[in-house]
């Protein structure tokens, strides 16, 4: 039912108090504790002819007390939440006529509380959305997850009567945003069932073990933090759910209509202190919903699930070893799989400072040496080496992977990286690049994972940076994992970057493998004035496809 009558019945209940003081004059210097404590609650649609409310078993709880602050409320099988007014709207979470204890918690100066238990009875709750239950539990059970390959998965945007109240106009994630970083990543790692039993709907959520808190929450995971964070956090456990009337600043002609509340504080994935949804827009496989924070009304946050995976099952596993160079035989690099790439080409299209000369790259001792050093040569003051093995060996999809250890000075600019083999065709960035570690001297414990690509290319490229620590005293593996799907970018085994791959995208050709130290640029910034020369160790590169 979806009635919106104003014959509010009210029931007055003065209750015993449980108060952190002695006395309820005493005083604290300034800080005084509550009193008269007592309750209101209006349930919505009540009359002679529908003595339990109209149905869609919303109430209007208030609450006032002397000398009191805010208000906590404490619903039974609901959740929680703390108002400035004492005015709190609510939507009961059972259907049927049922009554519900709730605790109030009245604070005043410096904390001091008062609190006080009362009933609220017979309320009732009658509402159906068969349509809305059939999509989210596919009428047994189902799986949502978020969908982060949508731009817009997570956004928030105002919730005032005068504002854009159905689209994340203040922020709207693009898609995999949240990949790649221990602060973030989680996100996508939740799992929410939808099941029906009789006529409850139940949830269920798998979060992997930690939550992605909104920064004004993250004292609920136990570290106070002053950004969004990941979290360790127990979701576990079969919680109800309850689908009501939707009522918000939504144009009913952006909205379904319907919200629903997950009993005992369950949410979608992103913890920012509330648990009722309105429905957007819903089918078998999409759902967008709309849901306000809890300690900021002024806000509302979409979220949009899907029934596919974040990461598919069905990636393909790159295991099968089908071209390497360990470096170990002494001398130049092996002419059979490597090309010496010679001059400064107009700075190579990033102002850089050196001339690659092929005696600037030797193999020693295991290891590849790529040495950048101070020298006047070909009209350049540095001098440094680029290989590649374009023409001798050149892949579609596949997972590399390279160990190697990093030059030290400032302005030294060292990559490991990937170009699309029809470069001479369509040119740059339309071919594709795929840097899969650049790194600067000037920033000694970063290194960067990159993708060129027409729109998003040299200041506008779609690069994601990650902190290791001794990249410059030690080797580190750097390797991507490149599928049709993805292209996955790590450190030492350690995902920092997600790329959802597409058609879209000119990464679905041949590319060919480059590795270069560069000097200064618009990367490599300025050089240090006494630098004389450093090395690009690598140990091993790897190629490894189906």
């Amino acid at each position: 039912m979806k009635k919106t009558l104003k014959t509010l019945g009210t029931f007055l209940m003065l209750l015993f108090l449980v108060t952190g003081c002695q006395d309820d004059d005493t005083k604290f210097g300034d800080i005084v504790a509550p009193t008269n404590l007592a309750f209101t609650y209006d349930v919505v649609g009540k009359s002679d002819e529908f003595p339990n409310g109209d149905g869609s078993g919303k109430v209007v709880l208030r609450a006032t007390a002397d000398n009191a602050i805010s208000f906590k409320y404490m619903i039974q099988g609901g959740g929680e939440a703390t108002v400035a007014g004492g005015v709190y709207p609510y939507t009961v979470t059972a259907q049927g006529v049922n009554s519900y204890e709730v605790v109030v918690i009245a604070y005043g100066k410096g904390g001091v509380a008062t609190t006080a238990s009362f009933m609220m009875e017979d309320v009732l709750l009658n509402f159906r959305d068969d349509e809305t239950t059939q999509f989210l539990t596919g009428g047994t059970s189902k799986v949502w997850y978020i969908a982060a390959a949508e731009a817009g998965h997570l956004g928030v945007g105002p919730n005032t009567p005068d504002g854009n109240n159905n689209w994340p106009s203040y922020y709207a994630a693009a898609p995999f945003e949240k990949a790649g970083s221990d602060v973030s990543s989680c996100f996508y790692n939740n799992k929410f069932t939808f099941s029906l039993d009789g006529e409850q709907i139940k949830f269920e959520n798998d979060n992997g073990g930690a939550t992605f808190f909104n920064a004004s929450y993250t004292s609920v995971g136990g570290t106070p933090l002053g950004a969004d964070n990941c979290l360790p956090y127990d979701v576990s456990g079969v919680k109800n759910v309850t689908l009501g009337a939707a009522s918000s600043y939504v144009s009913p002609a952006a909205s379904t209509g319907t919200q629903f509340t997950i009993s005992n504080n369950g949410f979608l994935g992103y913890y920012i202190g509330s648990n009722t949804y309105e429905v957007l827009s819903i089918t078998a496989t999409r759902m967008q919903v709309r849901v306000v924070q809890g300690n900021n009304t002024d806000l509302a946050w979409y979220l949009i699930l899907t029934t596919q995976p974040p990461y598919p099952d069905d990636e393909p596993v790159y295991d099968n070893l089908v071209w390497e160079d360990q470096f170990n035989v002494d001398g130049a690099p092996d002419a059979s799989k490597w090309t010496m790439e010679i001059g400064n080409n107009n700075g190579w299209g990033n102002g850089e400072k050196q001339y690659y000369k092929a005696e600037n790259a030797v193999v020693s001792g295991g290891t590849l040496k790529i040495t950048a050093k101070a020298e006047n040569f070909g009209g350049q003051q540095y001098t440094s080496a680029r290989m590649k093995t374009e023409n001798k060996f050149e892949f579609t999809y596949g997972k590399v992977v390279v160990r190697a250890k990093l030059p030290t000075g400032s302005g030294t600019w060292p990559a490991l990286w990937l170009l699309g083999a029809n470069q001479d065709v369509v040119g740059w960035p339309a071919c594709g690049e795929i840097d899969m570690m650049e790194h600067v001297g000037n920033e000694p414990n970063k290194v960067s994972g990159t993708l060129h690509y027409p729109g998003h290319s040299a200041g506008n490229a779609d690069s994601t940076t990650t902190t290791v620590n001794g990249v410059q005293d030690g080797f580190h593996t750097y390797s991507i994992n490149w599928s049709p799907s993805f292209i996955r970018f790590y450190v030492d085994d350690v995902e920092f970057k997600t790329f959802p791959n597409s058609a879209a995208v000119p990464f679905n050709h041949d590319f060919f493998l480059i590795f270069n130290v560069a000097m200064g640029g618009s990367l490599g910034g300025t050089i240090a004035p006494g630098f004389t020369q450093s090395s690009m160790e690598i140990d091993y590169v790897q190629v490894f496809q189906e």
